[in-house]
This record gives structure tokens, sequence and C-alpha cells, in this order.
């Protein structure tokens, strides 16, 4: 322990001001009072501090790496590169003489988690260091000499990475050339979805599939032959891929996840949507027709879908996703998600709700937009992100904020009609507003904000209304929140115009 830095002496000075005020005597300087850590883990942090303070009795025999994470931690976890990085490489690079030893293999698991975990407030630290750690682990898994066992611990390895530093972060590493494709899809040919141990594995190798399935050639090309025998036909890649995908959307594990990724990057190439995105919706619904939420697997399978739909009307092309929207909003209704119990289910039904809401609207920018047009003190704009250049600019005198008023001819698609599935989709994330789970009414807010960017001015305010209508004394707490987080999704994107504020008097 180094002793409190100026931040902490400076807290401490203004802390004698004001015992001085209220007549008390300031605190001792010699043993100024710990900064505020991280808010997790009481106990621990609590111990943590008395170590690093020297008044555990046990703090003279606490090991070095302990020492060095109360530091960490009593700077407020800030950290300024990954240090751990040669500990990392020995790790990495001792694996396949760690596999055959089961203490050694956890071991390593337990250590690099460990090193990993550290970084969880600050991922972006890891991101240099991205590259060879995945060559590294990959270089195990694509080796055939390698033993199942050795290939099931790199890519518990590799989970361990994704999941601190994100997996869209970690997509763009993976080998995605024509000759991947191959070698992917046969690695399935070994997995289990019963396997409760090896689900890493599965995880990581759909997420690969994801980025493989994007090269930019027809999957036909990569068929050739497909009689293997005479009167016996083999699968093509796009039918494996597709069968891969729906088998895992209703598995128990976190391979669902990366199913529904996969599945919303396949389903919209170009050449696949053609052939097979119909019969996938079709798949899809039917699965959601037949799954009761009052069951664990009924559970299990309107989770996997529901994240493959929503991402799939997400990244797909309004024009590919428009014909569907409909039939998709119809069999939606019918499950009742808002009378479920399962938080993720409702949160899950408001997102592809939304996403519908948005494929029946035109995408545009909403030229009735509230827009600040103004410069203060020290010439601050907004649109400028950047401080420095904000304070460098000259300093005029401050003017009230305007709305920039809207062309005569702004409007002139006013006149649109709007899809009457707008008006069910809008009804859905108003009861969202209302959830009694936070998750539910923070996507729901999102929802009116996106949905009411892309309607003309009049709708929109209605839509404005309805929401004011969650501040009644006859609503319960959760619509005033829900409430609250749509207005303030609408004012972000200058929905709320300033005609509407004094309505909230």
């Amino acid at each position: 322990w180094a002793g409190p830095g100026p931040a902490v002496v400076g807290r401490g000075q203004r802390g004698c001001r004001l015992h001085r005020r209220a007549g008390r005597a300031p605190p001792s300087r010699a043993s100024p009072a710990p900064r505020r850590l991280l808010p997790h883990a009481p106990h621990r942090l609590l111990a943590l501090t008395d170590m690093a303070l020297g008044e555990g009795e046990g703090a003279a025999a606490a090991p070095p790496e302990d020492e060095a994470e109360a530091e960490a931690l009593a700077r407020g976890g800030a950290l300024e590169a990954f240090g751990e990085s040669a500990e990392a490489r020995e790790l990495l690079g001792g694996l396949r003489a760690a596999c055959g030893d089961g203490a050694a293999r956890e071991g390593a698991l337990e250590r690099f988690r460990a090193l990993m975990d550290k970084y969880q407030e600050q991922p972006h630290l890891l991101d240099p260091h991205l590259e060879w750690m995945m060559n590294l682990l990959l270089g195990l898994v694509q080796d055939e000499t390698s033993p199942a066992d050795l290939v099931h611990l790199a890519f518990k390895f590799l989970y361990i990475i994704t999941k601190v530093r994100g997996y869209k972060t970690f997509l763009r590493l993976f080998p995605h050339e024509v000759a991947d494709v191959q070698p992917v899809l046969d690695m399935f040919a070994n997995q289990s979805p019963k396997d409760h141990e090896t689900w890493e594995t599965r995880y990581m190798l759909l997420l690969w599939l994801s980025v493989t399935c994007l090269i930019p050639f027809d999957f036909s090309r990569l068929d050739g032959d497909l009689l293997a025998q005479p009167g016996q036909t083999r699968m093509s890649i796009m039918d494996r891929i597709l069968q891969i995908a729906e088998c895992y959307l209703v598995v128990s594990d976190k391979a669902r996840d990366a199913a529904a990724v996969l599945v919303s990057k396949f389903v919209t190439r170009p050449d696949v949507k053609q052939k097979k995105m119909a019969s996938f919706l079709d798949w899809s619904l039917c699965t959601l027709a037949r799954s009761s939420f009052q069951t664990i697997e009924g559970v299990i399978a309107m989770d996997g879908t529901l994240q493959a739909l929503a991402q799939i009307f997400k990244h797909g092309k309004r024009e590919d996703c428009l014909p569907y929207a409909t039939t998709v909003l119809q069999c939606l209704d019918g499950c009742r998600l808002p009378d479920s119990n399962q938080t993720l289910l409702r949160k899950l039904g408001v997102k592809l709700v939304q996403r519908l809401g948005l494929t029946f609207l035109k995408p545009r920018v909403a030229k009735w937009r509230w827009v600040c047009r103004c410069r203060g003190v020290g010439g601050y704009q907004r649109g400028c992100r950047s401080l420095a250049a904000n304070l460098q600019l000259p300093v005029q005198p401050q003017h009230p904020p305007t709305a920039q008023a809207p062309p005569p001819d702004s409007d002139e698609d006013e006149d649109e009609d709007v899809p009457e599935e707008v008006e069910s989709v809008i009804e859905q994330l108003l009861v969202g507003l209302k959830d009694k789970d936070t998750i539910v009414r923070w996507s729901a807010a999102k929802g009116i904000g996106r949905v009411a960017g892309r309607l003309p001015r009049e709708l929109a305010d209605d839509v404005v209304g309805s929401v004011l209508d969650c501040f009644s004394f006859q609503e319960t707490d959760n619509a005033w929140h829900g409430g609250c987080l749509a207005l303030a999704e609408l004012g972000r994107r200058g929905l709320l115009l300033p005609s509407r504020l004094a309505d909230g008097e």
C-alpha cells in the first residue's frame, strides 16, 4: 500500500472543512478512509481494504496476487493495460501438456478465468491481445493430432475470452475463408446437443459458422456432385447449416443464443433468402404455435425461436421481410406472451414486436423533429462530440434553444397510408411500458422511440399522448417508470416537441 493518492488527500481536506462546520473533530490523516470500491462482494472488499490498510491480522501473510488485486480495487478498478499477457501466453501455451492432468487442467481454467474477470469493466484493454490468443487456441483446434479433450479445452478458453469481451468483437477474428466452411461443418458431426459438459465447444462453433457463412459465393458452388453413391444423395451445405441452426435453437444451454446469431446471418443471405427464408419462418411459427410458456421445454423452444426471429427482422432487408411480417405478428399475438411469468420471453416478445413495426414503416428521418440550434458559453453546439473542439470555439452570447421550423413541404409524405398493423404494434409496446420488469419496460420504451420516428407528425403526437396517459394516479409505479423511459427516449430522438412540454406540468 503506497498511501493515499492526491484524490484521497483532497477528499480528506474537504471532509475536514465539513467537520469544522459541524463542530466535530476531523478524522486523522494518518489513517484516511478508503476510497469507494466496486459495488460487488462486500465481505470480500472489506477484507481486501483491511489488508490494504494494514489493519487486518493476516495482512502481512497475504499473497502477492491478493495484494495486487486489493490495490487495483482500491484504485476503483481502473486498469491501464492487460498486464497479465505474459502469464496468459504461458497458460495457453501449456494447454497441451495440462490436458492429460485433470488437476492441472482445472487449475489452468480457474487461473485464466480469474485473469479475464479482472477486465469485465474494461474489456477493451484486451483488444490488442485477442488475435494472438485466438491464433494459439484455434491452432490447437485445427491441429488434426489434437485429442478431443484438448479441442474442448481450447474452446472453453475461447468462451472465457468471449464472455468478457463480447461475441460481436470476437466474431471478426475467426477465420472466414471458403476453405473454412467444410471443416467447421465436419466438427459438428462429432458434437452431441445432450452433452452438457462441452457446450462451450458448440457455442463457439456456431459463432464461427455464422462468420464463415458470409462468404461472398453462392453455396451451391461448394456442393459439387451431391450424388455420393448411386441412388443416394447427400445434403447440400445450405441444408446442413439450416439443420444445425434449427437443432441448436431448441437446446437448453447457451448454444441457443449462438444459433440465433447464425440464423440471422445465414437466412438473410441473398442466395439463401430466396430458397430457405419462407420455410424457416414456417418452422419458427409452428414451433411457437405448439410451444407453451408453462413448460420448461416450451420456454426453451420459444426463447430460441423469438431470438432468431427478432434478429432476422433486425438484420434482414425490409423488402425481404415485409411479406412475412403480418403473419409473424398474428402468430405472436396468439402466443399471449404478456401473460407469461418468464421475463425473458416478455422482453423478446416486445423486441420482436418493435422490429415488426419498423418493418411495416419505411425507414426515414422525421423532418418534424425538434433540433436544438443553440450555442452557449464555451461555444457548445449539439452535434459536436469533441469537448476539446467545443472549448476551442469562440465564446458567444447564450441564446435560448429554438426549434428549427420545418419547411412547408417537409411533410410531403404525411398522407402516406400507415398499415393497420402499426396500431397493434404500438398498443403492445404501450402495454410493455407497464410491465413489472425493468428490462421489458426499457425495451418497450426504445421501441416506442424507434417506431414514432417513422410516423407522420400527427400520429407520433398521438403516441406521445398515449405515453402521457401512463402518468395517472390510477396507474402503478411500473407504468410511471415506463412512461419516464419512453419520454426520455422520445426526447433523445427529438420527437418530444416543445408544444408538448406543458402537458407534463
